[in-house]
Parts: C-alpha cells; sequence; structure tokens
C-alpha cells in the first residue's frame, strides 16, 4: 500500500499539477485589466438603485461564470447621462448626503441634499451608490476606479467599444411582462 502511495505522490510531483482537485480557479492572466470587458450604461430616466445594482454586479464580475470572490474578475462600466437618475418615492427632496470634511474635527461636516448634489455634482451620486454596493477592503477599493461616470451623453472611452447594457436594469414590478396581465385579471374580477 506504501508503494502505490508513493508512486502517486511522485507522479503529482513530476508533473506539479494537483489531478484530483478538478476546481476552476482564476489565475492573474485571467484578472488582467487588457482582458476586460467594457459596459456603458444610459442612466437617463433610470432608478439610482437599480442602475448601481446592475453597475455594482458588472464592475465585481458576478455575471461571468468564472466569478471568483477573492479576484478581481469584473469589467469596466461607463456610466452616461449622470445628470438624469431618478429617485423614487420624496428622496429628491429628503435624501441627504454626509461630507466629514476636510479637517475631521466637530463641526466641520457638511450635510448636502440629493436635489443640490444632483445639481452641483451628479457623477457623485452614482458613484457613491456603485460604491456602497462593492466589497469593503482592498478589492473593492481597487475596483471602485473600474466605473467612469459622466454628465452628458458623451464619455472618453469609445476607443475600448463598450457594449451598452443599459436594457438589463430591472423594471419596476407594476410597470413589468406581468402588467397587463395584472390589469385584466383586475377587470375580469371588477
Amino acid at each position: 500500500a506504501t508503494s502505490v502511495t508513493c508512486q502517486a505522490a511522485a507522479q503529482l510531483a513530476s508533473t506539479k499539477k494537483d489531478v484530483l482537485n478538478k476546481s476552476y480557479y482564476p489565475t492573474s492572466a485571467d484578472s488582467a485589466n487588457t482582458s476586460k470587458q467594457w459596459y456603458v450604461i444610459d442612466a437617463e430616466g433610470q432608478t439610482l438603485g437599480r442602475l448601481a445594482c446592475l453597475a455594482a454586479t458588472y464592475i465585481r464580475g458576478k455575471h461571468l461564470p468564472t466569478y471568483s470572490p477573492s479576484m478581481d474578475m469584473g469589467a469596466y462600466v461607463v456610466v452616461i447621462n449622470a445628470e438624469k437618475i431618478q429617485v423614487s418615492g420624496n428622496k429628491f427632496y429628503d435624501k441627504v448626503y454626509f461630507n466629514q470634511g476636510i479637517n475631521g474635527r466637530p463641526g466641520s461636516h457638511r450635510l448636502e441634499k440629493f436635489k443640490d448634489l444632483q445639481a452641483r455634482l451628479p457623477e457623485r451620486i452614482i458613484e457613491r451608490a456603485v460604491k456602497g454596493m462593492l466589497p469593503k477592503g482592498a478589492i473593492g477599493r481597487n475596483i471602485k476606479l473600474h466605473l467612469k461616470v459622466f454628465k452628458g451623453p458623451t464619455h472618453t472611452h469609445e476607443a475600448q467599444q463598450p457594449t451598452d447594457i443599459t436594457s438589463e436594469i430591472s423594471v419596476r414590478p407594476s410597470k413589468g411582462a406581468g402588467a397587463k396581465l395584472r390589469e385584466e385579471l383586475k377587470a375580469k374580477s371588477a
């Protein structure tokens, strides 16, 4: 029995590959920035949270079958028309963004309403929403740079030929595929 074990160990040492482990683990070549895809999302009329969720999923790489939580497997995401993002409910008037300030001393913070920040720096709204959906740590700090947000319909990354994924943003259930069926059922029951 020991000679069989030694032969198996010698075979493993000669191939330098674990033949018993069939699971896939990505290499550094898989996560290299040169092999990453580029995607574009048009924010015009889209809900902030739904757009941020889609962008974070693609930046993280969760849409790929080769996803690994410990590596940067995601893509670059370009968001255009950041000033035309929508929020639901009363958030346009009530949502407040907190900024600690420069020196970090008590009282040096700045509070800014959503509508004011949208008028001043609309890119920051989307950047903060996506950053909150990314991991907190070294990987999150690195991949948050894969989000490029632009005010207006043009961007500087045309050379990368990004794919438009705006249609993948989930729609509200009340406006989704089953909306007509629900209306018909309500009409029949009434």
